[in-house]
């Protein structure tokens, strides 16, 4: 940690131990205030209970519940009411207390609460003995959360608070120590970023370590790309325009030339269709003479065909092939037929799984198939490291969500290949993903050694998949982690094709014949073109 991030977790750890009503952490998004916050957990005393908050788009009693389920405070689910909730969470913490042990609630993003839920949190600060506070409150949030608190109706929460800190961004020594400590623990070379690199990213990213972290991480896949060991002042400004939403500032004398080109540009277009009309005319039917089939169908005129035609001009200067503009990966993801439900599809089709009728499919159906979606959030290294093909979410502007199969890479992980060979840069690519990815994959190879009918698990999921390979059958079943009669026939039908005891039941002999074929069994991997 930096020094100010010391300084803020030594203000939490005082209100902590010394302090009562709130403590109230402020910073910018990205400082690290919720990093900070995973510190204090680890370094809290063995007599702390802590209830920590992250979700604040609660009301009163959602937030009280929560606080419950936090501290494992047993209540009815069905029927909870405020004053229920609040007696239980009084008991408890009158127990705690008597035992020799303190409460805190820890509450990330404060900013968001609504008045009506600040209020009940103030409330609870009610909750005491006649020598001390029962309960610690620990506010966390963004600069809001202070304007917040100045309101007149909250004045008596504002009151209560007995320790604040705003956690300030880094310095440029700070940033520059940061950077290569990250370096360091990660067995990288510390130098490998440049002075004049860590300047610029220091001023794009003013000195917040989440966009350090973004412009740091971006800029070393783009070394990577370029095959360089040197992180320069341009490799961090490509990295800029690829992951931030602003790009670096242009220089003003840029900005008016432009502007200057761009009025010559037009007094020139004005002064040629005001003085110069024949030739202007002349222009057009000369060219609509000359290229008749260019202004429908673009072809490929040969030197014979212009010798023919007798068209008194140069070959080189119409000799043309037209070449398709390349899509790009921005315009091919935006189509709305990257869905999710396309993307299973795909999916299915190289596992060789049958789809069905009416192209109809989500996770229910995959498991039908022997199956499970796998759902999680990665950075591209750890994407690659998965080495399977995987359905990847990007998000749009308008909250919109679209979905594409991964299938490989290639050019030195340059480049990413997605289904139907489609083809994008890297960094395009990454420019949308939101780490969000879903893959295909049967359960794990069961560690027991037997699958009794009538069972229900991930081990009768692995069981549909192995005979579904085997005997090409997908059946669509409501509850596929179930060992029903129609898997238990199968299983007997198996059993017969190997000469075993045909009881239905996945016994060792069985077991051994089917992880077997579990270990034979060829799964889809990403394609390599390097």
């Amino acid at each position: 940690m930096s020094a100010r991030h010391q300084e803020g977790l030594a203000h939490l750890l005082y209100g902590i131990n010394f302090g009562g009503g709130f403590v109230a952490l402020t910073g910018e998004v990205g400082t690290g205030k919720t990093t900070l916050c995973h510190c204090l957990l680890q370094q809290l005393p063995k007599n702390i209970d802590i209830a920590l908050i992250l979700n604040s788009k609660l009301n009163a009693i959602e937030l009280l519940a929560t606080i419950c389920d936090e501290l494992g405070i047993i209540y009815d689910k069905n029927q909870h009411s405020l004053k229920n909730l609040i007696d239980l969470l009084n008991q408890h913490l009158l127990t705690a207390h008597a035992n020799g042990r303190r409460t805190v609630l820890l509450i990330d993003e404060a900013q968001n609460l609504s008045m009506e839920v600040l209020e009940q949190i103030r409330l609870l600060t009610n909750l005491e003995t006649s020598k001390t506070k029962l309960l610690q409150i620990i506010l966390v949030g963004q600069p809001e959360l202070k304007e917040l608190l100045k309101r007149e109706d909250l004045r008596q929460l504002n009151q209560r608070i007995t320790a604040r800190y705003h956690l300030l961004p880094l310095s440029l020594d700070e940033t520059r120590a940061y950077i290569r400590h990250r370096l360091t623990v990660s067995n990288g070379y510390p130098e490998i970023f440049k002075e004049s690199a860590i300047r610029k990213i220091y001023k794009l990213s003013s000195g917040i370590p989440r966009v350090i972290n973004i412009l740091c991480d971006r800029a070393l896949l783009g070394a990577y790309s370029r095959n360089t060991y040197v992180i320069t002042p341009a490799i961090v400004s490509v990295a800029a325009n690829e992951t931030l939403a602003f790009a670096d500032d242009k220089f003003p004398y840029q900005t008016a030339l432009l502007g200057l080109l761009l009025l010559a540009c037009m007094a020139t277009g004005i002064y040629f269709l005001a003085y110069w009309p024949k030739a202007g005319n002349q222009v057009t039917v000369n060219s609509e003479t000359i290229y008749p089939a260019i202004q429908t169908k673009p072809e490929i005129i040969s030197q014979t065909q212009l010798s023919d035609q007798k068209i008194p001009l140069p070959v080189k200067k119409i000799n043309t092939v037209a070449v398709a503009k390349t899509k790009t990966f921005h315009d091919w993801i935006t189509n709305p037929g990257h869905s999710l439900n396309s993307a299973l599809i795909d999916a299915l089709k190289i596992w060789g799984k049958p789809i069905p009728k009416k192209n109809k499919v989500d996770c229910h159906y995959v498991e039908t198939t022997g199956l499970r979606c796998v759902f999680g959030k990665v950075n591209w290294k750890e994407m690659l490291a998965i080495k399977r093909p995987a359905i990847m979410e990007f998000s749009l502007t308008g909250k919109k969500k679209r979905h594409a199969l991964l299938t490989g890479f290639g050019q030195n992980q340059s480049m990413i290949h997605f289904k139907d060979n489609m083809i994008f840069p890297v960094a395009n690519v990454l420019k949308l993903w939101n780490g969000y990815y879903l893959i295909l994959e049967p359960p794990p190879i069961p560690k027991g050694k037997f699958i009794i009918p009538h069972e229900t698990s991930d081990n009768v999921l692995w069981l549909r998949h192995l005979l579904s390979s085997v005997d090409g059958k997908s059946e669509a079943v409501k509850q596929p982690r179930f060992f029903d009669d129609n898997l238990v026939a199968r299983v007997i039908n198996f059993q017969h094709q190997h000469k075993l005891i045909a009881d239905g039941r996945v016994g060792n002999k069985t077991m051994v014949h089917l992880k077997n074929i579990a270990r034979a069994h060829d799964i889809p991997h990403l394609e390599i073109t390097d």
